[in-house]
């Protein structure tokens, strides 16, 4: 009998990956998702088969999967700025009313589970790069809270269940990844930059230029996240691209990749953005084996080959109104 896998999230970017993943790995994948960021699109082509099945609902309310559970990867949450701030109480509702739900489904099924927590549970780091130590530096309180702290609640409660109840954890800390299956205008750098330089408008970064991004190509970020579930290892593990890069060099690279003549301009930069984004991922290489393959170079032109293919209407697709300029 095939091992049966419960992804939430799975109608995302990164979550109809891992659907992608697992259903050739030979499990029989159950996707959860309620779309309120999600898309079917994402996961149309997994529909059809026998061993793929997916259900509209919101995890913040109480969570029904018939049958035995192998595993659970959470991955239902907002992760872009715009998204977070437009639905700030359903970010925060995922990550800790959704999160005990699906602790509590694992406990019942005796299911592992990988949490999926982010580089933000940092803030705005005083450690670089950051290694796994590190507490960081968040504002509870400012405009990107809802997510940063729902994010480091949800760590909290999975290691609470590990420790109390013995429930196999795992806690997957994932830096800027990139890839096909991304929103343009979600108010990420990658798809903003590459949305405006389609559009043929001049590339607006904000603040001068110089905070710094690691970008992860999304089939490297899949493999690592895999090999975590896999793994003996309950404690937080960095998955990331330690290639660091700044703002203004990377817009420039869009530049370049796009072939297009369009200027970078400069608006001041949102409260609480961070300066800097390099993981350490010393624990990934020594406990998992892992460490990224695919260069930058050819990630983007994979994603920028994805981005040509949409239909124009998503191009000019714009986001709420009162968000649309919140880049991180």
């Amino acid at each position: 009998m095939k091992e049966r896998v419960l992804i939430t999230g799975a109608a995302g970017f990164l979550g109809s990956h891992l659907c992608d993943r697992f259903t050739k790995e030979g499990f029989h994948v159950i996707g959860m998702d309620n779309l309120i960021t999600g898309s079917m699109n994402n996961i149309a082509h997994l529909m059809p088969l026998e061993h793929f099945e997916f259900h509209h609902h919101d995890i913040s309310k109480f969570v029904h999967v018939s049958g035995k559970l192998d595993y659970i990867l959470h991955f239902a949450s907002p992760a872009s700025p715009i998204d977070y701030l437009k639905i700030p109480i359903q970010t925060l509702k995922v990550g800790s009313l959704g999160t005990h739900n699906l602790l509590g489904l694992a406990r019942a099924k005796s299911a592992r589970m990988l949490i999926a927590s982010t580089s933000e549970v940092y803030g705005d780091p005083l450690v670089h790069p950051q290694t796994e130590e590190y507490y960081g530096n968040v504002n509870p309180i400012g405009p990107r809270g809802v997510y940063d702290e729902a994010k480091r609640f949800q760590e909290a409660i999975t290691m609470a269940y590990h420790t109390y109840h013995k429930l196999e954890t795992r806690i997957v800390r994932i830096f800027n990844t990139y890839g096909p299956r991304m929103r343009l205008n979600d108010g990420r750098v990658l798809p903003a930059f590459v949305g405006q330089a389609l559009r043929g408008e001049d590339l607006t970064v904000f603040g001068d230029g110089s905070q710094t991004r690691s970008f992860c190509y999304v089939n490297d970020q899949v493999e690592g996240i895999f090999r975590l579930l896999m793994s003996d290892y309950a404690l937080p593990v960095n998955i990331g691209n330690p290639d660091e890069i700044t703002i203004a060099q990377f817009a420039e690279e869009i530049i370049k990749l796009t072939g297009t003549t369009q200027k970078v301009i400069y608006k001041p930069l949102p409260k609480d953005d961070p300066m800097q984004r390099q993981p350490n991922i010393t624990k990934a290489k020594e406990i998992l084996g892992w460490e990224p393959k695919v260069d930058r170079t050819e990630g983007l032109k994979m994603t920028y080959d994805f981005f040509k293919s949409l239909p124009e209407e998503k191009l000019y697709k714009k986001e709420h109104k009162s968000f649309k300029n919140y880049i991180s």
